[in-house]
């Protein structure tokens, strides 16, 4: 029986900050921010290419209609993401391999077709992969997926589920246990409470919420719109837009901007000490902080960042910048 949306929106609110050690919480945040880099330098490629909205929507509603936790259906889309990524790259690998080996080339659209075939039972395994990691509240059954895909259409055996996941399991390595933005967000929540942050972090939280599933739905848009004005140009060339991978998989950066954000819908009088208070912790400068609120907010509510008008072109962290704004040779 699934869970009443009331007792769901009910656990939300029992969201709990300070009720852990600043020391833990040090260790936890250095561990993230060494996660984060790690993520930031092997940045490459075709990385966030199936963070497309269609697909993210899809994630979220079903999560939602098993109930799962937020913190799930953020890790079933990472986890999709990189699996379809793998795939992606083992395709244009055996290509690249048999021009040069010169042997007889495979049917790429019959490969394309099986792909897309199993797309459905692959993004349902991720789920059910992420809903396994978060064991101390909600595992979906075999019998469960197995009965969703069938009122699509799709009929599969217990057998081939078990397979499906272990494809994505082999795929990634086993290493599925990935980090995602809300881990970065809840996070660095913490800390403002300990800081003496002027706006609660539980009045925080369900607004950051909202505005990370946003990001995740528009996360092109959002991300265009934040590299054209960090190149103040309307049409990026092709390298700025690879080497912009860099700065969408920075989920410290994403982090802060969600929180910032969230300040200035909630209390936009204390905007300017939140902002300072996330450069404080993660030491990403202030205009990147501004750059990044200002693009989500516009794609959201509409509303300028404060005291910016008009905004000046953004100065992301060096690494981002640099990255993105190097010339085409």
């Amino acid at each position: 029986m699934q869970e009443p949306v009331r007792s769901r929106l009910a656990s939300l609110s029992d969201f709990q900050f300070g009720a852990v050690a600043t020391e833990t919480i040090e260790d936890a945040l250095l561990h993230l921010a060494q996660q984060n880099e790690r993520a930031v330098q092997g940045a490459a490629g075709r990385m966030g290419s199936f963070r497309e909205t269609r697909i993210v929507e899809f994630v979220f509603l079903l999560s939602e209609q098993w109930c799962l936790e937020k913190s799930v259906s953020y890790q079933a889309v990472e986890i999709l993401e990189r699996f379809m990524v793998k795939q992606a790259e083992n395709i244009c690998r055996q290509a690249t391999t048999q021009l040069r080996e010169k042997t007889e080339p495979q049917n790429w659209k019959a490969l394309k077709e099986q792909l897309f075939n199993k797309f459905i039972l692959r993004l349902v395994s991720c789920v059910q992969l992420a809903s396994k990691l978060s064991f101390h509240y909600k595992i979906i059954s075999n019998v469960t997926v197995l009965n969703f895909l069938q009122s699509l259409g799709y009929v599969h055996t217990k057998e081939e589920l078990l397979e499906s996941e272990l494809d994505v399991l082999k795929s990634l390595n086993f290493q599925i246990n990935l980090p995602t933005p809300l881990a970065y967000v809840e996070m660095l929540l913490e800390v403002l409470g300990y800081n003496g942050c002027l706006v609660p972090a539980t009045q925080l939280h369900a607004t950051c919420l909202t505005l990370l599933d946003l990001v995740y739905l528009l996360h092109e848009p959002v991300y265009e719109s934040l590299l054209r004005a960090s190149i103040e140009n309307s049409i990026p060339s092709q390298l700025q837009g690879e080497k912009f991978v860099s700065v969408k998989e920075d989920f410290m950066l994403l982090g802060v901007g969600i929180i910032a954000a969230s300040a200035f819908i909630q209390n936009h009088e204390c905007w300017s000490q939140v902002v300072e208070h996330l450069q404080s912790i993660t030491g990403i400068a202030l205009e990147s902080i501004a750059e990044f609120s200002y693009a989500i907010l516009t794609h959201s509510v509409g509303a300028n960042t404060p005291g910016r008008q008009p905004v000046p072109p953004p100065h992301l962290e060096a690494r981002a910048l640099r990255a993105a704004t190097s010339s085409n040779t």
